[in-house]
């Protein structure tokens, strides 16, 4: 169904109606239906051509697996080119649900403390393989009387790195003919490249951003981070000021809380001179462990709660994040495209 070209040629060689098309296509992404209540759209002589011609999936759903903890759901698919990826439905109490989506097949930026990272060969998802991880994770809803309200690029990869299919893909869950998401219902999160950052935030202007920030301090980010020292914290912190004034939420700050690390109370000073005077909501992340990376650990919960104090003595809003799914391995750096057996 991703495949307009083709979509097109099917319709003319059955004589279709194209608003019997346009109908399918909206019942099954925006309105939620099941596949077989879509094709119910087009009239029955069309419906078994339609099928063995087009998919309305492109993915193929190789394991589910729920946490038994929260509300959090780890789906691994297979592109048609055989690799593996991972998407998250998150779930909230209160009925909100959250779908977090990949956009590489491992990631280049190679974070020490997020397992993507470790995963080579780095593949470029296609916009439709990314906006099918969306389509599958609400049919997976619908049973539950659930629909996605909010998709985040906080998957596998980093977006900016795919941009011109994660574009794609944005405006597909933005249009009316697709899923109808409002622009502030879609987040990008990346580790700062600035002049991504300045094309994305021209293109999408209220789309909430989520910036990979971690440390203040060059050397130790650039330690964490490797690909950081190509985008030095001056030019970083330049960037979000040109962006500040646009319509969109507060930028979203993500901190990542390694025991003596970066999680002393002079660094929490450091960060909020750092982030002083821009439009900001502190995420502070706790380190979910990965194999990779023993040599890590997480903050204590008293430290977490006495950093995040520091910053809220600054003025700052901050949000000591619960990391669901990490019972699944399903949080917070832990997607790492594996089977299950």
């Amino acid at each position: 169904m991703y495949d307009s070209a083709a979509v097109e040629q099917v319709r003319r060689q059955r004589r279709m109606d194209p608003h019997c098309l346009k109908r399918l296509r909206y019942q099954y992404f925006r309105g939620g239906r099941s596949q077989a209540e879509a094709y119910q759209e087009l009239l029955p002589p069309d419906r078994a051509a339609f099928r063995q011609s087009i998919a309305l999936d492109c993915l193929k759903l190789v394991t589910r697996v729920d946490s038994g903890t929260d509300g959090a759901t780890r789906l691994l698919f297979r592109t048609p080119a055989g690799e593996l990826v991972e998407t998250v439905i998150l779930r909230a109490p209160r009925g909100r649900t959250t779908i977090c989506v990949s956009s590489q097949v491992g990631c280049a930026v190679s974070c020490q403390f997020c397992a993507t990272g470790y995963l080579r060969p780095v593949t470029n998802l296609a916009a439709s393989e990314i906006v099918d991880q969306v389509a599958q994770a609400n049919q997976l809803l619908i049973a539950e009387k659930r629909r996605v309200r909010n998709v985040v690029f906080m998957g596998m990869g980093e977006p900016f790195h795919n941009e011109s299919q994660v574009e794609r893909a944005t405006r597909m869950l933005h249009s009316e003919n697709w899923f109808g998401l409002s622009a502030r219902r879609t987040m990008v999160s990346t580790v700062g490249i600035p002049a991504a950052m300045l094309r994305w935030s021209c293109r999408f202007p209220r789309s909430p951003l989520a910036i990979s920030l971690h440390s203040v301090d060059q050397r130790l980010r650039e330690s964490l981070i490797p690909i950081a020292r190509r985008y030095p914290l001056p030019v970083l912190r330049q960037t979000m000021e040109q962006i500040a004034d646009r319509p969109a939420p507060a930028m979203l700050i993500e901190y990542l809380l390694l025991r003596d690390t970066n999680d002393h109370l002079d660094q929490a000073d450091a960060l909020a001179g750092f982030l002083t005077g821009l439009p900001v909501h502190i995420n502070l992340i706790p380190y979910n462990t990965i194999a990779s990376a023993p040599y890590l650990s997480a903050t204590p919960r008293s430290q977490r709660e006495a950093f995040g104090s520091r910053l809220r003595d600054h003025g700052f809003t901050v949000t000591i994040r619960y990391s669901q799914g990490r019972d699944i391995a399903a949080a917070c750096g832990q997607l790492a495209a594996v089977q299950n057996e």
